[in-house]
């Protein structure tokens, strides 16, 4: 861990700011909706109100407070972000390790199913799933994580297919070791770093799909992530426009854009310099 923050400190000004950001809506979406003076989901002033010490920016068309709203969206972007990444990170990088180092039959199932999943086009797919799953969080976390385990796979067992054959492998082969303790020593050590490399970029992945899911109307409409509303300002401000709109679309827009480069900008430096190396040396032959 030491090792890990010395690698951060070693981050470039963009890096840095880009942690300071997610930092940021990490807060936010912790204590946002906590620390907010209005709810997310009842009204707190009149219809379509500008910014004002009240409401920072403004009121919808329902007269909530669109601040509430971007707080509370926070936490669903960022729990859609995580959760996706977490398990797609997890199942493609088990089914990767096993693959890659039992091969056979198993690995070539395996590699089946990815090149199956990485040939299917992921929007229209998911846009079906979500409408047949229905609308909620967890569906979108599921429909997500089914595309999303096949690169740390992929990757993961070209990793293993490249080491397993290496002299402190069979030595622990040769001295009973089983696939367990060979994983947690030898294997994840070796692939630490691309497994966080992808976990970083499945998280804005992950975050911009579920606006666009939500955006679509896919997203639970008792969950008011940035995606739904988002939906919400578009369907009002296609019918009515008003000069207060650009409050009401800009702010989620604004969010989720800012989320998504701070998190591809952090995704970058740990790829170019943050975890490159880590766990190396751990090798026992």
């Amino acid at each position: 861990m030491t090792k890990l923050f010395h690698r951060l400190k070693s981050f470039s000004y963009i890096g840095k700011l880009s942690i300071f950001i997610m930092i940021f809506f990490i807060f936010l979406a912790i204590f946002g909706p906590i620390l907010s003076p209005h709810t997310y989901n009842l009204p707190s002033g009149s219809s379509l109100e500008p910014p004002s010490k009240t409401h920072w920016l403004g009121t919808d068309d329902l007269g909530i407070d669109i601040w509430s709203q971007i707080s509370y969206g926070a936490r669903i972007s960022l729990v859609v972000g995580f959760a996706t990444a977490i398990l797609s990170v997890t199942l493609g990088g088990l089914l990767g390790i096993y693959g890659g180092y039992y091969g056979g039959k198993i690995d070539g199932w395996i590699m089946k199913i990815i090149d199956l999943i990485m040939t299917i086009p992921e929007l229209p797919i998911m846009i079906v799933l979500g409408a047949f799953f229905g609308p909620s969080v967890k569906n979108i976390i599921i429909v997500l994580t089914l595309f999303s385990w096949t690169i740390p796979a992929r990757i993961v067992r070209s990793k293993i297919l490249s080491i397993r054959t290496e002299n402190y492998i069979k030595t622990a082969e040769s001295y009973g070791a089983g696939f367990l303790y060979i994983t947690r020593k030898h294997f994840m050590p070796q692939v630490f770093s691309l497994l966080m490399v992808n976990f970083i970029k499945l998280i804005s992945k992950a975050i911009v799909m579920e606006a666009g899911l939500s955006f679509l109307g896919l997203g639970d409409p008792t969950s008011k992530s940035w995606g739904l509303m988002l939906n919400h300002a578009m369907a009002f401000t296609g019918i009515y426009f008003t000069e207060f709109w650009k409050w009401w679309i800009i702010s989620p827009l604004f969010c989720i854009l800012t989320i998504v480069l701070a998190v591809s900008f952090i995704g970058r430096e740990i790829e170019t310099k943050g975890v490159r190396g880590y766990g190396e040396g751990n090798i026992e032959n």
